[in-house]
């Protein structure tokens, strides 16, 4: 399994943040700060904003917050947010007659274990575990 680069972008999103969460960030100075796209981080940034994880103020001096402690962020809920909801599998989906052998597969039931079991992982976790090494994060992606 591979996440999505939207999660990936996500998550260095978040990170960012956590990493002064006294001022506010602009999609210019994170997206420099990765060496990726502003256009791939505005709309990372739309769908943080709309799931109620990141605060968004408009207008001059604006910019992007945290909208909670980086303790209340849980990766679990970032990631399936960043994945949404499409099926693991085409069985899964809405046309459950896609595949010839759906009836008697059991590979949708072990794909359906083994990411409840990552999620199960990633739910134990904040962003706050992401930010505890806070100093050499901050040497290396805020340049003040």
């Amino acid at each position: 399994m591979r996440l999505t680069t939207f999660s990936d972008y996500s998550l260095r999103v978040l990170i960012y943040l956590a990493l002064d969460e006294s001022k506010l960030a602009t999609i210019p100075v994170i997206a420099a700060a990765y060496g990726i796209s502003e256009n791939h981080l505005m709309k990372v940034v739309h769908q943080l904003a709309r799931a109620g994880v990141v605060k968004s103020i408009r207008g001059k001096g604006g910019g992007i917050r945290l909208a909670r402690p980086p303790e209340e962020i849980r990766l679990g809920q970032v990631i399936r947010q960043a994945e949404g909801s499409a099926p693991i599998v085409e069985c899964l989906g809405e046309e459950k007659g896609a595949c010839c052998i759906t009836p008697t597969c059991r590979l949708k039931d072990i794909l359906v274990s083994a990411f409840d079991a990552l999620y199960g992982v990633l739910d134990e976790y904040t962003l706050a575990d992401l930010v505890c090494n806070h100093r050499a994060l901050k040497r290396i992606l805020i340049r003040v």
